[in-house]
């Protein structure tokens, strides 16, 4: 395969013809640059090779990612480390109040998951992504001074607003840079994010805890404004420094664009991101069941993972250690799963699977939690038993989210389904801000069953479309892949085409 100069295959770059690639109903081809085209399988432009490539776009993509979902998952569980050092008596919390105030960040979090993907293909990631930012900064600042519960309602309110649009439009982005097979690494270093601000969360906390009575103001009002005060400025300098898709990327070559562009498009088919989201298209989605099914797969793992990211320093102030001693005690847990979370993720690009990793880690969740429901009395069992939790949900996570949004082929279908998986999947936060209640202190027994229930919920889900994707392929399998569609056509049906085949 050879690269062509724009110039000299003039006609077909000006050709808008549906059959060429991109175009159709008055859109121009969805060409990558305006210098080279691709007519064959990818080939490595010659003064660079693939991995050198690859790594130039991970130090490019992942870590802005990383540091930005940290700190947005940071400014989101924070409220747990405050309410350690006495937010819930300064503001005269009362009966489920502080449980309110967890719920309510939910409800827009979850409304507002597809729109916002759609306003992701408008706006430009490095100007939506961290305008975002800055917003739940802001807030996250005000929430150090609310004086009373509605000021909490309010500000965690506009924090779920605002935060709605992180989560699945980081994963979004980073499907837009790597093929399916080496996707599963860098997803699950982006998530655990998750787990190093949980790590990170705790050690702050436990400093900042120590500024108590500085200019008038308690401990935990300082956790939430010098943690929003640092998002803030963090969100400033991305603005300038935050990476686009790959065909807006400045810091690479025509030729280089090229590549990545036929990389991905001989992976998940061709892009047509230039084409707006329509009605018609989410409707398309929502037909597959696949679809519908993904989103109970992360569904049932965000009730254990909320649930230890609020509730974990208060059941770990119940084994009878003082509020700093409590933070430092969160740390390990969130390091451990961080770890295993990376080993499970780079044997499941070895091995190209993601299934059986899936399930292997959500049976170390619920392991976790048959002890924690069964023992009551051993204080070290039970701190070890909250590792199995954190490192099986927080390793189920990114695989499931990696696995269903990688076999989405194309912009549309992953824009819409990406959304809906996240955004419905974050359904599962409002039950656990419920799970655990004063009440129920120190046993918990409610809460742990409730978290055994949902992540069982998850292994029936994967299973589902495991099988799903399973047996589709082996239809298509039996089904000519050359069946007379043009290029085009492909490229608005996605991983819908019949040559298409779905990663287990």
């Amino acid at each position: 395969m050879r690269f062509y100069n724009s110039k000299e295959k003039e006609s077909t770059v000006l050709d808008y013809a549906p059959e060429n690639g991109y175009g159709g109903d008055g859109y121009p081809p969805h060409d990558y640059n305006n210098d080279y085209n691709y007519d064959g399988p990818p080939t490595c432009p010659p003064h660079t090779t693939e991995r050198k490539l690859m790594t130039r776009i991970d130090l490019h993509v992942i870590p802005f990612l990383c540091i930005m979902y940290l700190l947005a998952f940071l400014d989101r569980i924070n409220i747990g480390n405050a309410n350690v050092y006495g937010l819930t008596d300064e503001l005269g919390l009362i009966g489920n109040q502080y449980n309110i105030a967890l719920t309510i960040f939910f409800v827009p979090y979850c409304l507002f998951e597809i729109p916002s993907n759609i306003l992701l293909k408008r706006f430009k990631p490095h100007i939506w992504l961290p305008l975002n930012m800055f917003l739940f900064g802001f807030v996250t600042i005000m929430q150090g001074l609310v004086q009373n519960a509605s000021g909490l309602y309010a500000t965690r309110f506009f924090l779920g607003v605002f935060e709605t649009g992180m989560f699945p439009g980081c994963f979004y982005l980073i499907g837009m840079w790597y093929r399916r097979a080496e996707a599963q690494k860098r997803f699950s270093f982006f998530f655990s994010s998750t787990t190093l601000a949980g790590a990170f969360g705790g050690l702050l906390a436990a400093a900042i805890g120590k500024m108590d009575g500085i200019r008038g103001y308690a401990g935990w009002r300082w956790i939430f404004i010098l943690e929003g005060l640092l998002t803030v400025l963090v969100a400033i300098v991305f603005f300038f420094v935050m990476p686009d898709f790959p065909e807006e990327s400045k810091w690479l070559t025509s030729e280089e664009k090229s590549y990545v562009a036929a990389r991905l498009r001989e992976d998940q088919g061709r892009s047509a991101r230039d084409r707006p989201i329509t009605l018609s298209d989410v409707g398309k989605v929502f037909a597959d069941y696949k679809v519908i099914v993904a989103g109970f797969m992360y569904f049932g793992l965000i009730v254990p993972a909320y649930s230890y990211a609020y509730f974990a320093p208060g059941i770990i102030e119940g084994y009878g250690y003082t509020p700093i001693e409590t933070q430092l005690h969160s740390v390990p847990p969130w390091a451990a799963a961080f770890g295993y979370c990376m080993l499970v993720a780079t044997l499941s690009d070895y091995f190209m699977h993601r299934f059986g990793f899936a399930i292997f880690s959500i049976c170390v969740t619920i392991t976790g939690l048959g002890i924690l429901i069964s023992v009551h009395d051993n204080v070290k069992l039970q701190y070890g038993a909250l590792f199995l939790v954190t490192m099986g949900t927080y390793t189920a996570m990114p695989i499931v989210v990696c696995w269903y949004n990688m076999n989405l082929g194309g912009h549309h279908r992953r824009s819409v389904g990406s959304a809906w998986q996240i955004g419905f999947g974050n359904l599962g936060g409002i039950i656990a801000t419920f799970a655990f209640v004063a009440t129920d202190a120190p046993k918990f027994v409610t809460g742990y069953s409730i978290c055994f229930g949902f992540a069982a919920i998850s292994i029936l889900s994967c299973c589902i479309y495991g099988y799903g994707c399973w047996s589709e392929n082996r239809k298509r399998e039996k089904t000519p892949v050359d069946v007379g569609l043009t290029e085009y056509e492909k490229t608005e049906l996605g991983d819908m085409r019949p040559d298409y085949r779905y990663l287990l």
